[in-house]
């Protein structure tokens, strides 16, 4: 038997490599809504740990402090939005400024505190064992920052169908049950029709488009309501707050064009494809020909993808994807590539992390409209429909959705779709091709059966 204070001998050439000091010069932040909390080598400064407000005056201390200490690296960790002013200064100061991932920086026993917790993150960014996010370049940081926006007020205006919506159920005007949409063109007039003070049923049903299938009768007999005082005021604010809306967005698509402008590195325009139609709530201008010039290739060619998916994603990568080393890089960033459990060599589990990564969002989006699509990527979905649940097939077109747009922006190529026919062909060659090399592991041949007449 072996003692159990034994000590276990180690294999030659199998010892343990000793941590050098990579970054000699750096710092760590804590950072705090009210204020934050620097660490700083101990042989820097006599105190070496300090806290500061969280007041722009403050945050110039703290840039005039690290420069006075002799600071060229520092390490924060990204706690809600209260570390972008700090990260902004510091970073248009010089500072070489890396955001963690708070899961990295695992919490030791011990390190509680807010005053230890910055020293950790110093002592783990000397040695270099932090990693920073990844964060474009400044002017793409302006077109993520736009679109967001743009994301929040589209979400203010479908509040405020909701209210319509609502406001009309109060007082039993059916209008819903008639006409599919209240905000399109039919809708529209006859919901400003009513806020004016129209209630007779046949003319506010004779505004109807051609194209609405319900006769004008049946849409004057879905608008027998109550009427009542105070619903048709709430009906009127909703109705105010949705044309409110659509003033701010109109706006924002303004400068999200004049900030695409400003990114145009190439010329020419895309090439004429198939007709797509226009995306319900795409910006009003050429979102198209402003990314090719922006990218230097068109990503809708790509089936599923849109000119708001391809925006949502280059807005939040940019066109420039040289800091992901590879494809899957790029895909593991977006979290959509297998994850890597594993223990003793066994495999434990290939799920995918949680990421909330908006443009992973926006393809997992893209992914499901391909449930229809009669192309590579259509047949691609549906057979991974047919060999896993849902959830997992749409990550899994949706990480080759990524794969495509990496390589088209990486090498500059376009996308061309070789069509369902050729994937199944190819699909069928190589189901083909490993059953003939089982058979001929098993000692048998691989007979083809004969077609009937």
């Amino acid at each position: 038997m072996v003692a159990r204070n034994a000590r276990v001998s180690r294999k030659p050439g199998k010892s343990r490599a000793a941590l050098t000091i990579t970054h000699p010069n750096a710092a760590g932040i804590d950072i705090g809504s009210a204020s934050h909390f620097v660490a700083v080598p101990a042989d820097r400064d006599d105190e070496p740990v300090r806290e500061f407000p969280s007041f722009t005056v403050d945050l110039n201390a703290v840039a005039d402090w690290l420069e006075a200490c002799r600071v060229d690296t520092v390490a924060m960790e990204s706690t809600g939005v209260y570390w972008i002013p700090l990260f902004e200064l510091l970073e248009s100061r010089g500072f070489t400024v890396l955001l963690v991932n708070a899961r990295h920086v695992k919490n030791v026993s011990g390190r509680k505190s807010d005053v230890l917790d910055c020293q950790w993150l110093q002592q783990l960014m000397t040695y270099g064992l932090l990693s920073g996010a990844f964060r474009p370049a400044e002017p793409v940081c302006v077109l993520r920052a736009l679109w967001r926006q743009r994301g929040m007020l589209l979400k203010s205006q479908a509040r405020q169908v909701q209210h319509m919506q609502k406001a009309l159920t109060q007082m039993n005007v059916q209008l819903a049950n008639v006409i599919s949409d209240v905000v399109g063109e039919t809708g529209q007039k006859i919901l400003r029709a009513i806020v004016a003070g129209e209630r007779n049923g046949q003319v506010l049903g004779a505004m109807k488009n051609a194209r609405i299938h319900a006769s004008v009768d049946e849409i004057a007999k879905s608008l027998h309501g109550n009427w009542r005082a105070e619903h048709l005021f709430a009906l009127k604010q909703a109705v105010d707050g949705f044309d409110f809306s659509g003033t701010q967005l109109a706006e924002c698509d303004q400068e999200i064009e004049a900030q695409l402008q400003r990114l145009q590195t190439h010329d020419g325009e895309p090439a004429k494809g198939r007709k797509r139609g226009r995306a319900r709530n795409a910006p009003k201008f050429d979102l198209r020909t402003q990314l090719f010039k922006m990218c230097g290739v068109d990503l809708t060619r790509i089936d599923g993808i849109d000119v708001t998916t391809a925006l949502a994603v280059v807005s939040e990568t940019g066109a420039d994807l040289s800091r992901f080393p590879s494809v899957g890089h790029f895909a593991s960033w977006m979290g959509l590539c297998p994850g890597t459990k594993i223990t003793g060599g066994k495999v434990m589990s290939s799920k995918t992390k949680r990421c909330a990564n908006r443009a992973a969002q926006a393809l997992r989006l893209a992914a499901a409209s391909l449930r229809t699509s009669q192309s590579a990527l259509g047949a691609y979905f549906r057979r991974m429909c047919a060999r896993m649940d849902k959830p997992k097939a749409v990550t899994a077109a949706a990480h080759k959705l990524a794969r495509l747009i990496y390589t088209m922006l990486t090498r500059g190529e376009e996308y061309t779709d070789q069509g369902q026919d050729y994937y199944e062909q190819r699909y069928r060659e190589r189901v083909l091709r490993n059953l003939s090399q089982r058979a001929q592991k098993l000692g048998m041949q691989l007979v083809a059966a004969e077609q009937p007449a």
